[in-house]
């Protein structure tokens, strides 16, 4: 990983004085000066590197050295640098890397955006270009995770993060969260989906965490079913340490047998 800006700004100057090699080296075709863009289906070549920035005269794109990798090797912006860096001697060996991807759908199941979780922690949101590659960014609308089988559910659990998801469906259940963390606004179309439904909040036990729930449950109030918040025992960090402690679903089930209807 780039150590310093110093050393990001330095890679970034290197590649662009190297920036046809690295064309030709990522499947680049070029007709003496001309390009071939491979961004699309490129009869006559239409693109020129100049300056730093590869430009496209036919389908428009105009991008620099990072972007232009990016895009032609589908990668974040954390892994080009990497690659970078490594290229030009500017690395160090806790390289980041991509561990998880979290899949965001919209009611059909259609791909709207991912979360991509790396290593060492961290997570970045990203969305198809269009053209095999991925932009980024946040996407414009964003959605509950698991949408789809939240909305054909009664009982739907709302969690911090995808890894609590992913832990509740590991034992049967239905559960959400949204991208961002226990900062993310709630949105509402969040509640929209979770209108005529009994939902269960489990909150992380922090005070971001808990400070969500209490914003969760206030704008579910009059829309949802029922709402009840379940708390988990204060050694516990979150539904995911709860059931690597031993616990099971019957367990669950058992505690929310006992948890008052908002």
């Amino acid at each position: 990983m780039i150590r310093s800006h110093h050393d990001r700004d330095e890679a970034k100057r290197r590649a662009e004085a190297d920036f046809v090699a690295l064309f030709q080296e990522h499947g680049g075709r070029r007709k003496k000066k001309a390009l071939f863009c491979p961004f699309h289906h490129d009869e006559h070549p239409s693109a020129s590197i100049y300056r730093g920035r590869f430009h496209c005269f036919a389908c428009g794109l105009n991008l620099d050295v990072i972007e232009f990798l990016e895009r032609v090797r589908q990668e974040p912006f954390k892994d080009v640098l990497a690659f970078l860096g490594a290229r030009y001697g500017v690395t160090q060996n806790n390289m980041s890397r991509i561990v998880a991807t979290y899949d965001y759908t919209d009611a059909t199941g259609n791909l709207l955006y991912q979360v991509v979780r790396f290593e060492p922690k961290d997570f970045r949101p990203r969305y198809p270009d269009g053209r095999n590659g991925w932009i980024w960014k946040k996407h414009p609308h964003q959605v509950l995770y698991h949408l789809r089988e939240v909305l054909e559910a009664p009982i739907v659990f709302v969690v911090e993060g995808e890894k609590d998801v992913e832990t509740l469906r590991d034992w049967g259940f239905v559960a959400t969260t949204n991208a961002g963390g226990a900062k993310a606004p709630w949105l509402p179309q969040y509640t929209e989906a979770l209108a005529g439904r009994e939902t269960i909040l489990i909150p992380d036990n922090d005070r971001p965490g808990w400070e969500r729930v209490k914003v969760i449950a206030r704008a579910l109030l009059g829309h949802a079913a029922r709402i009840r918040v379940l708390d988990l025992p204060r050694e516990t960090k979150d539904i995911f340490d709860w059931f690597a402690a031993g616990h099971s679903e019957c367990e669950l089930i058992a505690m929310l047998e006992g948890v008052n209807v908002v």
